[in-house]
């Protein structure tokens, strides 16, 4: 498959405007409007203006129209916006407010998902360990799936040249987090989005995690 080359970030704030529209007028979740599987629960609650999280209204998932070339099922990571966009068939994308790496803490690139889990287990890296043990010692030898581990529901596991990254798109206990740069490399939702997301994306989904540097 062709290889979209990394846009960088001058090139890409520049054309993100043209890449992305702002918020269509027809309802981002209709059921006969876009072929995403939400459940009605999520439906009913989204279009009603509800948000548990206490998000900023931007970061709530909404449907954009897209600029042709973009390839449908591939994700987007836009790190300065802190959006993620899933490519659709129709010339729209769905986008989702995230959490992005901290300063210094990004790996840009283009990933292929291959591995899926539900509420997966976690284990802090020995580069996380070594760089803030403080925090991240205790769970060196893991901790199990569930509420408050770190990858939250759902986890989409990131490869490069078929190796594993350690990156990840998952779930989040603190969805205050969402909108800022706050992790040490993965991409985070809140839980109920990592979920839709999860069951849109089939392995092989192609993840672009532009760069916010250059």
């Amino acid at each position: 498959a062709k290889v979209i080359p990394m846009l960088t970030r001058r090139h890409f704030v520049i054309t993100s405007a043209a890449l992305f529209s702002a918020p269509l007028a027809v309802p981002a979740f209709a059921q006969d409007a876009v072929s995403f599987d939400f459940d009605s629960t999520v439906v009913r609650h989204e279009r009603a203006g509800r948000n548990p999280w206490g998000l900023h209204d931007r970061f709530m998932p909404k449907r954009v129209a897209h600029r042709e070339g973009l390839r449908p099922g591939d994700i987007h990571v836009d790190p300065v916006a802190k959006y993620l966009y899933h490519i659709q068939s129709d010339g729209t994308a769905i986008r989702f407010g995230v959490a992005v790496g901290r300063s210094g803490m990004q790996s840009p690139g283009t990933f292929v998902i291959r591995r899926k889990e539900e509420w997966p287990s976690w284990t802090p890296t020995a580069n996380m360990i070594r760089r803030e043990p403080h925090i991240y010692a205790r769970f060196a030898g893991g901790m199990a799936g569930g509420p408050e581990n770190p990858l939250g529901a759902r986890a989409l596991y990131l490869y490069r040249g078929g190796r594993d990254s350690m990156l990840r798109i998952h779930g989040t206990p603190q969805p205050w987090s969402i909108g800022t740069s706050a992790s040490s490399g993965c991409v985070r939702l809140v839980n109920d989005h990592i979920i839709r997301l999860y069951e849109a994306v089939p392995l092989g989904t192609r993840a672009i995690l532009h760069s916010p540097w250059r």
